[in-house]
């Protein structure tokens, strides 16, 4: 480690302790040549994996965008904030656990569907509907069909 005063580069860890909040390393350091103490922290560092298109390109993470998904799916639906937020979180968990330095938009949006899913099946269709371009009426009511109760032996004569 570098002194930050005179930029030796010989110093000496003198105390290590586990910070307050338990998420760093705190070291107390005397530089051997200029006799000067000071303090550095050890953090673990974590980044969002970068976003790869259908079209090859790459763009960073952006939380808000997520956000911005969800609250278009959701719109007029009756899911809090809190859900929303829970959810937008469970997918940055996911992400970070993967360890991917890339990640498709394909798999993130099934992500999103996932999530959709368990929060409000009306945005699940809706954000389903764009997220796999339905070309006809067909492939929607498939996707509508998914979530109706199966149909009994007497409703399938009645047709």
């Amino acid at each position: 480690m570098k002194c930050p005063y005179c930029h030796h580069v010989d110093t000496q860890v003198l105390d290590t302790r586990i910070s307050e909040e338990s998420d760093a390393i705190r070291r107390r350091r005397r530089c051997s040549k200029c006799d000067k103490r000071f303090t550095t922290f050890e953090r673990i560092e974590l980044s969002m994996p970068f976003i790869v298109k259908k079209n090859g390109s790459r763009t960073d993470y952006e939380s808000g965008k997520l956000r911005a998904s969800f609250m278009l799916a959701l719109r007029k639906r009756p899911v809090s904030s809190t859900a929303v937020d829970s959810a937008i979180e469970h997918i940055e968990e996911k992400l970070l656990a993967s360890g991917e330095r890339e990640i498709s938009s394909g798999r993130l949006g099934e992500l999103v569907m996932h999530e959709l899913k368990l929060l409000d099946k009306i945005a699940y269709i809706r954000f389903a509907s764009v997220y796999k371009s339905f070309e006809d009426v067909a492939e929607f009511r498939d996707m509508i069909e998914e979530f109706s109760p199966a149909a009994t032996p007497k409703n399938k004569q009645k047709k």
